[in-house]
């Protein structure tokens, strides 16, 4: 299988869709005209008091350097959670596929248990996406289950653990009634177990941001080293009028990767930018356990 080609450096570099450019460009402003206001408050101290002001620059050199690290580090721990978040919902996507394949090939022949264990399945996956997105089951759901089954998961207390219930209950229902031996009721309902313990991962991703005091304190330092850059700026450049465009090119980067770490912090966010496709994903899913009953039913019917 080939892999698409990227769009192209040129292309990417002045795209403004996905990028926190938008998002950070009125704070890179707010550090330019703060910088332009204090380097015209020195200016007029300097000329009423006859005086020079200026920092020495080797602080902000060595410091710059401290604040890049811890940038660094919090985009790393952002991109973790967004790559731990994407391994859960691939989890998902083997575990759907193995529950339906397992209750299909050695469940019981009734055509409509068949058929409810399978839409089930399809349905967690879009009540896991609601979900972590605190928002009440979508269309979808409704598609899969019909409406009565739709309006009882939105009345649950918990959309996913509300699904796993209903498979549990589905799965029961073949052992006690349709025949369903022990080996395949323990099969797929350790697939059913293991759909749960994936949405677990997810939750603990949402439930568990990123400690404020290292938000707050990379903020601090991003905060005073901007504003006390212009000092280290005066007598240094062509023209202090250039103080406010050197600052404001410094705190671009700055700012924009501390944006970069807020928006991987919660990859299931739909407002969030570069957040995980889930609803392709969950479609994908649906898709591929429908064509699975599709078949099944077909070869039966053969």
């Amino acid at each position: 299988m080939s892999v698409p080609p990227g769009p192209g450096f040129w292309r990417e570099a002045a795209a403004l869709s996905g990028s926190v450019a938008p998002r950070v460009l009125p704070r890179v402003a707010v550090f330019g005209l703060l910088a332009a206001g204090l380097t015209g408050a020195f200016w007029l101290v300097e000329r009423e008091f006859d005086i020079r002001l200026g920092l020495d620059v080797t602080p902000h050199e060595l410091s710059g350097v401290a604040l890049g690290l811890l940038l660094v580090a919090r985009t790393n721990a952002g991109y973790d959670r967004w790559w731990e978040a994407r391994k859960l919902w691939g989890g998902f996507v083997d575990k759907t596929r193995n529950l339906a394949v397992a209750a299909l090939g050695y469940g019981p022949a009734d055509p409509g248990w068949r058929g409810r264990v399978v839409r089930w399945t399809a349905a967690y996956m879009y009540l896991a996406r609601d979900q972590l997105r605190r928002l009440p089951p979508g269309p979808e759901v409704a598609a899969l289950l019909g409406p009565e089954e739709a309006g009882r998961a939105a009345a649950a207390d918990h959309l996913p653990v509300y699904a796993a219930a209903r498979i549990a209950a589905l799965v029961r229902e073949a052992r006690d009634r349709l025949g369903m031996d022990g080996f395949t009721f323990l099969r797929v309902d350790d697939e059913r177990a293991r759909l749960v313990e994936c949405y677990g991962g997810c939750e603990r991703i949402v439930n568990t941001p990123l400690p404020a005091v290292y938000s707050v304190k990379v903020r601090h330092f991003i905060a005073l080293f901007l504003l006390t850059l212009p000092l280290a700026l005066l007598h240094r450049l062509g023209g202090d009028w250039l103080v406010p465009v050197v600052t404001m090119f410094i705190a671009y980067p700055l700012v924009s990767l501390d944006q970069i770490g807020v928006e991987l912090e919660n990859p299931f966010a739909a407002a969030n930018l570069s957040h995980l496709p889930l609803d392709g994903l969950a479609g994908t899913i649906e898709r591929n356990l429908l064509a699975l009953l599709k078949e099944d039913g077909g070869k039966r019917d053969g």
